[in-house]
């Protein structure tokens, strides 16, 4: 069964800005998920992947920004892990 895993690790406050970042995880084959920002609403949002080895596509995030609720849907390569950072209110 493909899992998909997101978490906060930081937040903070810059002006009217807040900028969340975190990590996320997609294992057993899946190719993407949901990352919860923790955000009202996310005007922004940039995804690094982490590894030993090239991946061989480009994560990308499947929704049209902004987006309200903060919730964000992107695509990855299987099983791949990386970090984000989102700025929004």
């Amino acid at each position: 069964m493909a899992a998909f895993a997101s978490a906060i690790v930081k937040t903070r406050v810059i002006g009217s800005f807040k900028i969340a970042n975190g990590t996320f995880a997609s294992s057993a084959g899946a190719v993407g998920g949901d990352i919860v920002t923790g955000l009202r609403n996310c005007e922004g949002i940039w995804l690094t992947s982490k590894g030993s080895a090239i991946t061989t596509g480009a994560n990308v995030v499947n929704e049209t920004l902004p987006v309200s609720g903060g919730e964000i849907t992107i695509v990855t390569d299987a099983n791949v892990t990386g970090t984000w950072v989102a700025i929004g209110k």
